[in-house]
């Protein structure tokens, strides 16, 4: 496919020279020469990697999952989603074949139908083969840091990497893909459709699928109602005092433990929830406002979202879903009871 290939390096010939000329001057030296040593400065085409790292083992594996028990029990999340994390564990000690042979003869489906594992323990199990990091187990620890995986994607520099995880709140190579189809990642400063584009084809690679393979579906969300119940019974909570708090490693020369963070559930739907601690957020003085739901159920891998207080528009001074606005209006406009949003 000589054709494809050709559009695929020009798209990424003009995406490094975009990258070269995003506000260089907010770059620390650092970070001006990791793009250089990269060659986006010089609009090269790095060579295209198919895996980011390391194999991991099945022993890692069930080791990580093994740790993600362990802080969920310690963070009050319930014993169904501890055991569950436990039980994936125990079935990949007992696999008589390498994880990564077995994703990459069957995909992620030879993956999901091991006893135990399902939908959404089957994409953290590839995550962590693909990409050598668990952003749950990252974000447990407080030790989050996505801009450096979306870095070692060809064309995304340090400074496009913030402002996608500033923006967005993506941690993973799955989210960012999805934004790349769904039209949010155009809404982030430097991303117009050629790159997007570019990063389309490149997060087709890097996460195995071929070029032919349709765009990911429209992911199936809990309703707006209950995602602004979540937010607001977080804030409730962590006001009053009565939530775990962890200490951030990004942001918090200290080690204070002040972030809480809860776990809790709606329907079926297992929540993550919790202050953000992005750049951005500590920059606007939005600490103790974002609030970022994490959230699947045994059916869907997990999904993310953004809640805050609008500040303009009809919405202003009313809890709002970050690309789900729309539903929001209608949610706050039919139902009395939702109104009470502009508190909790």
């Amino acid at each position: 496919m000589p054709q494809a290939r050709d559009e695929h390096h020009e798209l990424h010939e003009q995406a490094a020279h975009e990258e070269a000329h995003l506000d260089d001057h907010e770059l620390p030296h650092d970070e001006l020469a990791h793009d250089e040593a990269h060659g986006v400065a010089h609009g090269e085409l790095p060579e295209l990697h198919l895996r980011l790292h390391a194999p991991a083992t099945n022993r890692t594996v069930s080791e990580k999952l093994r740790e993600v028990a362990d802080l969920l029990e310690q963070q009050a999340a319930s014993p169904h989603r501890v055991e569950g994390y436990r039980a994936a564990a125990l079935t990949i000690d007992a696999l008589d074949e390498p994880l990564l042979a077995r994703l990459e003869r069957g995909g992620r489906a030879a993956i999901e139908v091991l006893p135990g594992v399902g939908a959404s323990l089957a994409s953290a199990i590839d995550e962590m083969l693909r990409t050598g990091r668990l952003a749950v187990l990252e974000r447990l620890r407080g030790a989050a840091a996505p801009e450096r995986l979306f870095c070692a994607i060809p064309g995304v520099g340090p400074t496009l990497a913030r402002r996608i995880h500033d923006r967005l709140h993506i941690d993973t190579l799955e989210g960012l893909e999805l934004a790349a189809h769904d039209g949010t990642l155009e809404a982030v400063a430097g991303m117009g459709p050629r790159r997007v584009r570019a990063l389309q084809m490149t997060l087709a690679a890097l996460l195995a699928r071929v070029r032919e393979a349709p765009e990911p579906a429209a992911a199936v969300e809990p309703t707006v109602g209950t995602l602004l119940d979540v937010d607001a019974e977080y804030r409730r909570r962590a006001e009053r005092g009565d939530l775990p708090r962890i200490a951030p490693k990004r942001f918090n020369p200290d080690g204070r433990a002040w972030l809480p963070i809860l776990h809790t559930e709606r329907g079926g739907w297992h929540f993550t929830a919790c202050y953000s601690n992005t750049a951005r957020a500590h920059q606007l003085g939005k600490t103790h406002d974002w609030v970022l739901l994490y959230f699947h159920d045994e059916r869907h891998p997990e999904r993310q979202r953004t809640v805050v207080t609008e500040a303009r528009g009809m919405l202003s001074g009313y809890r709002v879903i970050r690309g789900r606005e729309d539903e929001c209006e209608r949610l706050h406009s039919q139902t009395p009871l939702a109104r009470q949003a502009r508190r909790y």
